[in-house]
């Protein structure tokens, strides 16, 4: 991808999604975002223009932002920018945001605001998640940032973070399957949260909407682990078969105490499940399994694959020369490092739960985000059909 171009580039949420209120943290305004008013008013201007929301997502590895309006299926995003600036680079070992890191991230921020102006940004979410919530001078940086770029961006729990994941890809979820595991492969953190489809009221084919995602949670964890804090630990660079059999051993550890507390082992048996990623890994095995000469975001959102296919993309990287991986186009050289760490991660899961089927999402939190600030302004009725209120 071109510097500042974003796979999400293009996205539409389909019609019905949405999220419950409790969802949409006060945290999520910031300074850019309140120029019109309270929640409530935000709807179209005098001159018919529907208002414009963003979303912002500062991740451990990544600074993502989409900027979107809404529209008749949900919303349409009119621009977005992502950019890896590594904010956590060395944070598990230091407890701290690196002076290097936060030049870095405040530069990509900087656009993001320049992005915001430019659209006339009513209402924004702006949050930051693993590494400013492990870094002792988060809150100093964060600070910095609000006076630099009038980006007011809070630090959101792990819960908030798994739920936005599952809002953001809910319409991607099979509605005739019985379970669910939802999964997001961050560069600090990973959240997996189980569904059980079966809670549903509806009718087995309609289309799970964010509302009914939420209400099918039966379990959730946030593992502290993530692409960046594995590849530190164990490297990036030079992975062969041992070194990533450690990685998947490691995070197997760390899943073990979830599985125990629920046995979802025992939850998934002669049962239909699958998986659904939301990440810079999934998109890219996908990526990789298609063989595409430059990454798409349409033919990846939203495919399957099997979980043999998956594995066979592992494969293959794990036979690669760190070299041979950069020259791959949909990976490149600043996903190079943490691709295996990535599907050391995943083949943990799949160790740990036994799915056959694999669905990619190319969206998530910021998506999750968007939903949530345009339900709360009411700019969709619940349920069904999108309806735009005029005030």
């Amino acid at each position: 991808m071109e510097e500042g171009e974003d796979r999400a580039a293009g996205a539409q949420a389909p019609d019905g999604q949405q999220l419950v209120r409790q969802q949409g943290p006060a945290a999520l305004n910031g300074p850019l975002s309140d120029r019109s008013g309270a929640p409530g008013h935000h709807h179209r201007s005098r001159d018919g223009v529907l208002p414009t929301y963003a979303a912002l997502d500062l991740g451990t590895n990544n600074c993502r932002l989409l900027v979107a309006r809404p529209q008749h299926r949900g919303f349409k995003v009119v621009d977005a920018f992502s950019r890896i600036i590594r904010l956590g680079e060395g944070v598990t070992t230091s407890g701290k945001l690196s002076p290097e890191a936060m030049d870095r991230t405040l530069d990509a921020l900087k656009i993001c605001a320049a992005k915001m102006r430019r659209h006339k940004v009513r209402r924004a979410g702006l949050i930051a998640t693993e590494a400013c919530r492990l870094a002792d001078n988060a809150l100093d940086f964060l600070s910095r940032v609000r006076e630099e770029t009038g980006l007011d961006i809070q630090i959101v729990s792990r819960e908030t973070e798994a739920r936005l994941a599952v809002s953001g890809c809910a319409s991607l979820i099979d509605p005739t399957c019985d379970l669910a595991l939802v999964f997001d492969i961050g560069g600090g953190s990973s959240e997996l949260i189980w569904l059980d489809l079966r809670r549903r009221r509806h009718s087995d084919k309609m289309p799970i909407d964010r509302i009914a995602a939420q209400d099918c949670i039966v379990a959730w964890t946030s593992l502290p682990v993530g692409v960046v804090a594995l590849a530190e630990r164990f490297g990036g660079e030079e992975v062969d078969s041992a070194v990533f059999e450690g990685m998947v051993e490691h995070v197997q550890g760390l899943l073990e105490p979830f599985e125990a507390a629920h046995r979802l082992r025992e939850r998934i048996k002669d049962t239909c499940t699958h998986l659904l990623g939301t990440s810079g890994t999934v998109t890219t095995v996908a990526g990789v399994h298609l063989g595409l000469p430059r990454y798409d975001r349409k033919q990846v959102d939203g495919c399957w694959l099997d979980v043999t296919q998956a594995r066979a993309v592992t494969s293959q990287l794990l036979a690669c020369s760190y070299t041979e991986r950069v020259a791959q186009p949909c990976i490149g050289v600043e996903r190079a490092e943490f691709v295996l760490a990535g599907c050391a991660i995943l083949e943990a899961m799949l160790r740990t739960w036994a799915c056959e089927r694999l669905r990619v999402a190319d969206r998530g939190l910021r998506e999750g985000i968007l939903a949530t600030l345009m339900t709360e302004d009411g700019v969709h009725r619940r349920g069904g059909r999108a309806r735009f209120l005029n005030r």
